[in-house]
């Protein structure tokens, strides 16, 4: 038998994490703004009652959304690529442009998100989001330097604006091909970086 997202999430866990996990799908593939706080409650299974004695706000709902995502097991798909340990680290900063399954609606990096609907009104979440990219600008830096890259913190500057860039792009358009090209531009990027350049491996947008 065929269940629904919410009817699985209604399973034996609490009302916390029922209400987390709620939300992490709706504001993923919805929106923030555009996922109210009784469609977040009906979609969880608890009451309004219930979900403000665990969360004094909907913004502190967002800022603890994001957090969860900050730890290396919740963390993004594309980034996880960087702790794959079946790859190279040149390879591995590749594999953070790779598109993985095809989907109806592109979303995009859910902190990218979170800092253009936030706009000034969720000061904690956006720290949140900025305390994080700083994270994965060390990791790129970090995996840079481990691949030899003559100027790991250049390299991962341009890696970075280079992710961003066509994340963004193609939540925009609705469109994984701007992933696509951002990954070629990429491959140019750690070819001029990278004494020993990197290997075209397939293998490095496998499922992880």
């Amino acid at each position: 038998m065929i269940t629904s997202p919410d009817a699985e999430i209604s399973g034996g866990r609490g009302a916390r994490e029922r209400i987390l996990r709620t939300a992490a799908r709706l504001f993923y593939e919805e929106g923030i703004h555009a996922t109210g706080i009784a469609r977040l409650t009906k979609a969880a299974h608890v009451s309004t009652r219930t979900f403000y004695q665990h969360f004094p706000s909907k913004n502190a709902l967002v800022e603890e959304y994001l957090r969860r995502f900050e730890t290396e097991e919740e963390a993004p798909p594309p980034e996880r690529q960087l702790d794959r340990t079946d790859l190279g680290p040149a390879e591995r900063l590749l594999a953070i442009f790779c598109t993985g399954p095809q989907i109806s609606v592109v979303r995009g990096c859910p902190f990218h998100n979170a800092a253009v609907e936030a706009a000034g009104e969720m000061p904690q979440a956006a720290e949140v989001v900025e305390r994080h990219k700083a994270h994965f600008l060390r990791r790129l830096a970090e995996t840079a330097a481990e691949a030899g890259a003559r100027d790991p913190e250049r390299l991962a500057r341009h890696l970075a604006v280079v992710y961003e860039g066509g994340r963004a792009l193609a939540t925009s358009c609705n469109d994984p091909q701007a992933v696509e090209d951002a990954r070629q531009v990429a491959e140019a990027l750690l070819r001029e970086h990278l004494d020993d350049g990197i290997q075209n491996d397939s293998a490095a947008c496998s499922d992880h």
